[in-house]
């Protein structure tokens, strides 16, 4: 009988830095973030001590494209995941290590608009794998807040058009209404 285990890191902080996203060879979106976590208490002297964490946080496949797209420096954003540690060697034969989380999920906590000008394209989602290779992502135009709000209202204002119920221009005299 095996004992249960648990690995799941749960972290609200701040971006230290655009999203990163690449492509495995076999077309894979992975997408790397820095988080901030920012922790602060009271010593016995009564001093007020802070300390920050930087975090290195990594998606994958649709979750990494919408990184992305949403996300930008200075950010607040949950993620939750799993802790990863990967070792390899180096270009100068150096042993290195690294720990990582792997995130399953995303929630944006602010309402800050991205300043970003890049959109990503939409790929097939495959298995997560090492990335060895970078393929670059030309950027697209985006919609700004402006542009979106304006075809927000032109829509309403065509749905409010449509639903109006139009009488026929008749003239009625007092003498028409019964009361």
């Amino acid at each position: 009988m095996s004992a249960r285990s648990l690995n799941k890191v749960t972290l609200i902080g701040n971006l230290t830095r655009d999203p990163e996203l690449r492509f495995t060879p076999s077309g894979t979106a992975v997408c790397t973030i820095g988080l901030a976590t920012n922790r602060s208490w009271v010593t016995q002297s009564g001093e007020t001590k802070e300390e920050t964490e930087f975090h290195r946080i990594v998606a994958w496949n649709k979750l990494a494209e919408l990184c992305s797209q949403l996300l930008t420096k200075g950010r607040k954003v949950y993620v939750e995941g799993r802790l990863s540690t990967r070792s390899w060697t180096a270009q100068d034969n150096t042993q290195r290590t690294t720990t990582e989380v792997v995130i399953e999920d995303m929630i944006i906590l602010d309402s800050k608009r991205p300043v970003s000008t890049s959109a990503v394209p939409a790929v097939q989602a495959q298995p997560a794998g090492p990335v060895t290779a970078v393929e670059p992502v030309e950027p697209k135009a985006e919609v700004t807040a402006e542009e979106t709000e304006t075809k927000k209202s032109k829509k309403k204002a065509e749905k409010e058009e449509a639903a109006e119920v139009k009488a026929p221009s008749e003239d009625i005299s007092p003498d028409d209404i019964p009361f």
